[in-house]
């Protein structure tokens, strides 16, 4: 019995959607001979309910994600981490059981299914008494069936350490808790979810709505349940209290995964109160949530301000796909269809949109948000959108600022200096901001010129003039390590070499042209090569870079570094998204670099040309903090 645990299909991944294929078969088989309607009716309507419930789970999923939405009214303010959502990903386990057993049913029931017949509707496509069938017997046994065992699962020891402690594994409640679940609690689901459209059927006024709205419904109302959001006004209540026994919120069911003696009914709470075990704060507590939607939320004391890459890269938003988010971001191709409403969605972005809650998550008590300016990378090239930018970064700092946020960093673009010179127009046009505004290139500086080996005598730098550029060939140049600045000014590069110290500035040396550094075998990048520029670096080159986006490895004799980035605390808490082609628990040098500013308490901003005679305090209080260089060396 142990093994009704473990599902038939747990080792073999993404695979088990090969299970759908007979189903598939059978309707491609009909359609091609023009045979066999009615199972190929069934299997196809299978097929579709399938992918509705999917649906269901998915859109609960985007509304639960969508924080700038549904953060005022989160019942547990905890963020779902990477380890809830691996314990989650197969959550779609309880719909693919389904299948097989309404399948299994099709085939071996003929008043289901008129196998013999040409016409595939052995059921209406409406039938009111069916309705009316089908309610009675969903309060009269799939309500009290499913109180009676779910309570059982919890009062014995041993079906809830083996069974029912998977579902209960998971923190912080959300839609794909809903039906994550074993393989005999999910056999039990289906028995109460079954039995009243099966009972519906043999009785002779099932339907197909009735079959479409009872299967699409109990998953909504479940992942309802489960939304970890408040949404039903407790004014609904109040007007009629009688409510409160027949549907349950998500409040009520929260309390059963924070309280596992109360709460334990399916939908209507009215079996609650019959069984005596209704936890007495559920209307109270929902009345507190959504009267407090109103009042002002913990105010993050760190912000990183984002922007998008691309219109691919928008899909990679925990509010479109939670597990695709939650791992490196790489172009799949299944996401190609969804590129034009995307592409849509950007538009309308564009023309009416503001800056939002993207992500959040917790470090030593610390609350850190993520903020997402609505463009995408190539909105920062277009000349006649650059001031609309800067104001949307400006009505960000001035919010941050309003509410009291201690640090706020710019990410990539949000800091270029044709923008507002790395956040120097925002400092001196408010200078009495109480927020502190960092670019955080200050530890991307840190980060690249820590993986350079001690050893190196010679290193070529492209993006030579620009803040980081300089900042990185000044600190070099102090170790005596030699230069070669590509840029065609002679004015900036001299301007540069004027700032070090007189007896380094002959390690300063400016190359206007790539082959310069053909015998160089060290490239840090801060502009974009191009393969024929990439051609000039001597076998065995290792580029390290800061250029946006990065560059690509065509060289298959050469390795590559990702931009700058650097590991999070292991104590952080709530984070379950990735920073676009990041790892897990890595982040952009530039948001490490805030995150630090926050943590030690600094009073300065860090806008405008890098401190050379910071980098090294900055990155000894990043290692203070915990956190750590990421190296991720590739062939």
């Amino acid at each position: 019995m142990v093994t009704l645990s473990a599902w038939p299909w747990g080792n073999y991944g993404n695979l088990k959607y090969l299970l759908y294929a007979p189903l598939a078969a059978q309707v491609a088989y009909s359609l091609a001979y023009q045979e066999d309607y009615s199972r190929a009716f069934w299997c196809l309507n299978i097929l579709i309910i399938c992918g509705l419930k999917g649906l269901v789970h998915v859109f609960w999923s985007v509304y639960n994600n969508m924080l700038w939405v549904s953060r005022t009214l989160r019942i547990n303010p905890k963020g779902v981490d990477f380890k809830q959502i691996d314990h989650e990903w197969h959550w779609d386990n309880y719909i693919l059981l389904q299948a097989i057993l309404a399948t299994m049913i099709c085939y071996m029931s003929p008043p289901l299914m008129m196998v013999n017949s040409t016409i595939p509707l052995a059921i209406p496509l409406w039938n009111t008494k069916g309705l009316i069938v089908l309610l009675v017997l969903h309060v009269t046994f799939s309500e009290p069936l499913y109180y009676f065992l779910h309570r059982s699962v919890h009062r014995n020891n041993y079906l809830f350490t083996h069974y029912h402690s998977f579902h209960h594994s998971s923190p912080v409640p959300n839609p794909m808790t809903a039906n994550n679940a074993t393989l005999l609690e999910s056999l039990m689901l289906c028995v109460v979810a079954g039995v009243p459209l099966i009972g519906s059927c043999l009785l002779g006024v099932g339907s197909i709505s009735l079959i479409y709205g009872y299967a699409i419904t109990f998953d909504f109302l479940r992942c309802l349940g489960h939304c970890n959001v408040e949404i039903f006004s407790h004014k609904l209540f109040e007007t009629l209290p009688i409510l409160r026994y027949l549907i349950y919120t998500p409040t009520y069911h929260s309390l059963h995964h924070q309280d596992m003696e109360t709460n334990f009914c399916l939908f209507m709470p009215i079996f609650d109160v019959l069984g005596n075990t209704l936890n007495p704060n559920s209307w109270e507590l929902q009345k507190k949530i959504r009267l407090a939607a109103g009042e002002r939320k913990r105010v993050p004391e760190f912000v990183f301000l984002a922007h998008g890459v691309d219109v691919m890269s928008v899909m990679h938003a925990p509010f479109v796909f939670r597990s695709f988010g939650s791992i490196p971001y790489t172009m799949r191709f299944f996401l190609l269809p969804m590129w034009p409403v995307t592409f849509m969605v950007m538009l309308g972005m564009w023309i009416r949109s503001k800056t939002f809650l993207f992500t959040f998550y917790s470090l030593r008590n610390h609350l850190c948000q993520t903020w997402a300016v609505p463009r995408l990378g190539f909105h920062y090239f277009l000349p006649f959108a650059k001031q609309g930018i800067n104001n949307h970064i400006e009505t960000a700092i001035l919010r941050a600022d309003k509410l009291g946020v201690k640090v706020i960093s710019l990410a990539a673009l949000n800091k270029n200096e044709a923008l507002n010179g790395g956040g120097t127009l925002f400092v001196n046009k408010h200078p009495d901001l109480k927020v502190r505004v960092v670019h955080g290139n200050t530890l991307t500086a840190a980060v690249i010129l820590n993986e350079i080996p001690k050893d190196v005598k010679e290193v070529f730098l492209t993006g030579a003039t620009s803040k980081l550029g300089r900042a990185i060939a000044l600190y070099l140049c102090r170790r005596g390590v030699r230069v070669l600045m590509l840029t065609l000014s002679v004015e900036r590069f001299q301007k540069i070499q004027k700032e070090a110290p007189s007896k380094f500035q002959k390690y300063l040396v400016q190359v206007t042209k790539y082959n310069s550094a053909q015998h160089c075998k060290t490239w840090i990048v801060g502009k974009w090569l191009t393969p024929r520029e990439q051609s000039w670096a001597p076998a065995g080159t290792h580029f390290h870079q800061f250029v946006v986006p990065p560059i690509l490895k065509f060289r298959r004799n050469c390795t590559y570094d990702e931009l700058a980035a650097m590991r999070l605390p292991k104590d952080v808490q709530g984070l379950g998204t990735c920073e676009y082609t990041m790892d897990r628990g890595v982040v952009h040098a530039c948001h490490a670099g805030g995150l630090v500013h926050m943590l030690e308490g600094w009073e300065h901003h860090e806008v405008g040309a890098v401190d050379v005679d910071r980098i090294d305090i900055v990155w000894e209080a990043a290692m203070r903090h915990g956190l750590s260089s990421v190296s991720s060396l590739t062939d």
